[in-house]
């Protein structure tokens, strides 16, 4: 995806502004995920309020431009359509973790009734999956929804047998079970009659045209994140666009992230799915003395207030914040560069 242009409604914050008053924090993760250990984030205070920056240290400068700019308009530009709902459900994430793990990991999500499970990790097998989503199904009981994340690492043929084997634990849907739009579409075709919906994350966040795999017919509903997206405003127009079912998700955030995607949820004219904006439990610290852990199964549509003690015992090392810090001031030419 394209790297947007500054938003009409404020001037593009120089590099001086935007560092002002940042912080870049290092947060321990409470199990390992996406193969990390560890959170990095960058947090900036605009005259709207914090704002977090923080792509994964392997996405290039073109992709992290556009986080950059969902963080510049929400501290320094409030969303231009009002909220909808004050609470937001969410459901539980589990990580390709051992079985004896299990249910330790979704204890530190409380009451939710809905957990996506990642499947298709790399040096595990379809047996691994058909028994973590087994087992969670077992401590769910029948009245929990469970969904799959495989992050588009199997193909049409292995998606195909892997979600016929997996549809009898009564799935709420597949994310991103392949990583091409035409594979998609083939894998719908092909599964349409045992009726398991198919979801777009990475095909919707990364691409450079979003739309396309709405255009497509390949999925049945899509999943979003405002950071990726380029914020709420630009994320709510590409619901709209693709014109189907939306599932409001995270990126590992911190608090002050996750208040971004419930702000975002809470601007969808509909919310029929749980969202996936309940990962601060997956998180060992935050930057906030009250987390935006669920409870009872939803967090509220809030502003964070951050704990500066949290900051300072959570800040990188000098080495990493420098990086961050060049990283954004390159992150802000390429949005002036798309500017003109």
């Amino acid at each position: 995806m394209d790297a947007p242009t500054r938003d009409d409604r404020h001037e593009l914050p120089s590099v001086d502004a935007l560092l002002a008053d940042s912080h870049v924090v290092r947060i321990p993760l409470a199990t390992r995920f996406r193969g990390l250990e560890h959170r990095e984030a960058v947090l900036l205070r605009g005259p709207q309020g914090w704002a977090e920056f923080s792509p994964f240290v392997e996405y290039d400068d073109q992709e992290a431009a556009t986080w950059l700019a969902a963080a510049i308009a929400t501290g320094w530009a409030p969303p231009s359509t009002p909220a909808l709902r004050d609470q937001i459900p969410v459901n539980a994430t589990l990580p390709a973790v051992p079985l004896d793990r299990i249910p330790a990991v979704l204890s530190r999500f409380g009451e939710c009734r809905t957990v996506k499970i990642k499947v298709a990790e790399r040096g595990q097998t379809l047996a691994d999956d058909v028994d973590r989503v087994r087992e969670t199904r077992r401590l769910l009981g029948p009245a929990g929804r469970i969904r799959l994340d495989a992050n588009g690492a199997w193909n049409v043929d292995e998606a195909e047998h892997a979600i016929r084997e997996l549809e009898r634990f009564d799935l709420e849907y597949v994310e991103q079970p392949c990583a091409s739009v035409a594979e998609l579409a083939e894998l719908r075709r092909r599964i349409r009659r045992i009726d398991v919906p198919i979801a777009a994350d990475e095909s919707v966040r990364k691409a450079s045209d979003p739309i396309a795999v709405a255009r497509a017919d390949a999925v049945d509903l899509v999943v979003i994140k405002a950071a990726p997206l380029g914020g709420i405003d630009r994320a709510l127009a590409i619901v709209a666009e693709a014109g189907l079912p939306a599932v409001v998700s995270s990126a590992l955030d911190t608090s002050v992230g996750l208040a971004m995607g419930a702000a975002l949820a809470a601007r969808l004219p509909e919310l029929p799915y749980d969202c996936g904006l309940g990962t601060a439990a997956l998180l060992l610290s935050d930057v906030t003395r009250t987390p935006l852990i669920p409870t009872d199964g939803t967090i509220p549509v809030a502003a964070v207030d951050i704990d500066e003690d949290a900051l300072a015992r959570l800040a990188a090392p000098d080495e990493r914040a420098a990086w961050w810090r060049a990283r954004i001031a390159r992150c802000r030419e390429l949005l002036v560069v798309g500017a003109t």
